[in-house]
């Protein structure tokens, strides 16, 4: 059946755009999107979208690549490595935290337009894409219509975006869209090397350390620590603080936010 493909390969992108490794290559059948449907078709619309999402995601999934190099992290994360004292996750299969930020709920049958999610009781949810706000403990049906997965971010999230790119090294990062997530205290360390080789096994990387306290509204840049060829030596970041009561949709084109000039030393600025 053409249309159960379709959306079978549909959710298959969704779901690739959070997990550590995402390619969709193949043979027969061909997998390029352009094979799978036509432009005006929902399923091309869907795949192109979450393709330039991956994308933007780089300084995140980059970071967390330099995590798991530096400090043994795991990228995709069963609900009980972050939330165990939640017993309600203990046997939940079909979610995942991929990295610090991002709970991942993909969907798995035909013409399904809702599925049930958990919320661990820990922490309060956002919803990625609207901004909606979610209490924690609580298992409730949420939306998954054709075009998205739900995709929910726990108070305190940083989460970085870069531009949108086709290729994951094709410019740098000098403006960084920074999200952060009111609710609770957080932190994210910014990881960066050349990108095409293995110098950073020789020490040639930098990390920013970031902060955001949650009682006084700020946000805390860290000095850069280390440093490799072909460094920015100075970038942007447009940080974007989502809270209760704004709710402020994902908007990774025209953000509305507070812009920092950082050059390495130590910025502190007031949201």
């Amino acid at each position: 059946d053409l249309r159960e493909w379709r959306e079978l390969q549909a959710r298959w992108n969704q779901f690739g755009c959070f997990i550590p490794l995402y390619r969709a290559h193949g043979q027969w059948p061909l997998r390029e999107v352009w094979n799978i449907a036509p432009e005006e078709h929902p399923a091309y619309k869907t795949i192109v979208w979450y393709d330039k999402l991956r994308y933007r995601l780089m300084p995140y999934l980059y970071s967390m690549a330099g995590w798991v190099h530096l400090n043994d992290y795991t990228m995709m994360r069963g609900l009980v490595m972050d939330f165990n004292g939640d017993r309600n996750v203990m046997n939940i299969k079909d979610q995942w935290m991929f990295g610090p930020s991002l709970m991942a709920c993909p969907v798995g049958e035909y013409k399904a337009r809702t599925r049930s999610v958990y919320f661990p009781s820990q922490t309060g949810w956002y919803d990625f894409y609207t901004g909606e706000f979610v209490e924690g403990g609580q298992r409730i049906i949420v939306d998954a219509p054709y075009e998205r997965i739900p995709v929910f971010v726990p108070e305190g999230a940083i989460i970085p975006f870069g531009p949108a790119m086709q290729w994951s090294d094709e410019k740098p990062a000098e403006l960084i869209n920074l999200y952060v997530y009111a609710g609770r205290d957080g932190e994210f360390q910014l990881y960066e090397d050349e990108g095409t080789n293995y110098n950073y096994e020789k020490g040639l990387f930098a990390t920013i350390q970031i902060s955001y306290d949650d009682a006084a509204k700020t946000v805390t840049f860290g000095a850069r620590q280390g440093k490799f060829p072909g460094m920015l030596q100075k970038r942007r970041f447009n940080v974007v603080l989502v809270t209760k009561d704004s709710q402020l949709p994902l908007d990774l084109e025209n953000p509305a936010g507070k812009l920092v000039e950082y050059s390495g030393k130590p910025v502190k600025i007031a949201l």
